[in-house]
């Protein structure tokens, strides 16, 4: 039986191919048992993987411009040759690309429903990949990286990805803070490895910067979701535990201008009526 992760890939990947064939899109399909559709950036100014009025605001601003440049590491095992230079957005299946082509758009967060949901008082302006200062127990930093910062609000984003990542306990116990956040004796873990670390960390970077934190996922990953509730009931603290959201891309979906809400249901089957139980 396929796992949630697989399914949605291979609907993601079916739906890229029709969306790419429909409007005519350069694109290309991964090799192997599980593909992925690269869209290719256009001499038009355009890119297939990206809603336009998204696109043009990421082309001008030179911050999140930039952040299209990240390359894809797996790019040359995964793609045909080429001299076209993949890049990691350039992949249907990268929720770093959904969590932009939502949150470049036009004045997006003036939108009050929207900031709502988010719990923001004001318009702000996204940052995306912004290095956390995350204090270890050493007087040293994790520089983690965080999907995206909204003021006070750090955001992790996941779509087709198998999990939260794993780490040993002892690497989980190295952060300073570890210990006054969570119930370390609970922590979801494997013999002498925690789950969930990627939660664990952003989590300890909202409560170092003092901020609160939002994992942003599909309502068809339901193992994500439960990945996610069995982190937060370890938190301890109790404001921080009630500045930890979870937010499904459907639930956002129903507050997003309707160019928007167009484009998810076609391209990621992201749909604001979708009702998805466990």
């Amino acid at each position: 039986m396929p796992s949630y992760a697989s399914s949605l890939r291979n609907e993601l990947a079916a739906r890229s191919r029709a969306y790419a064939d429909k409007y005519r899109l350069p694109h290309c399909e991964s090799c192997g048992r599980s593909p992925v559709i690269g869209f290719h950036a256009m001499e038009d100014g355009g890119h297939g993987n990206f809603l336009g009025q998204s696109y043009r605001e990421i082309l001008a601003a030179e911050l999140w411009q930039k952040r299209l440049r990240k390359i894809h590491t797996s790019a040359r095992n995964a793609f045909p040759r080429s001299d076209y230079k993949w890049r990691e957005l350039d992949s249907s299946t990268s929720s770093d690309a959904l969590l932009m082509n939502i949150f470049c758009f036009p004045n997006l967060l003036s939108n009050q429903q929207v900031r709502c949901l988010l719990n923001l008082d004001q318009p702000t302006t996204p940052e995306f990949g912004l290095k956390a200062r995350v204090p270890l127990g050493n007087n040293k930093f994790d520089h983690t990286e965080v999907d995206m910062r909204l003021g006070h609000l750090l955001v992790e984003a996941k779509l087709t990805e198998s999990n939260f990542q794993q780490k040993d306990a002892a690497y989980v116990n190295a952060y300073r803070d570890v210990a006054s956040v969570f119930d370390c004796d609970a922590l979801p873990r494997t013999g002498e490895r925690i789950l969930g670390y990627q939660l664990i960390r952003n989590v300890l970077a909202a409560y170092a910067n003092q901020c609160s934190f939002c994992v942003m996922l599909d309502a068809r990953r339901p193992d994500l979701r439960e990945a996610w509730y069995s982190v937060m009931r370890c938190i301890t603290d109790y404001e921080l535990r009630v500045r930890c959201q979870m937010l499904t891309w459907q639930e956002l979906a129903v507050v997003l201008p309707r160019p928007l809400q167009v484009f998810l249901a076609e391209k990621y089957g992201i749909t604001s009526g979708a009702q998805h139980e466990a």
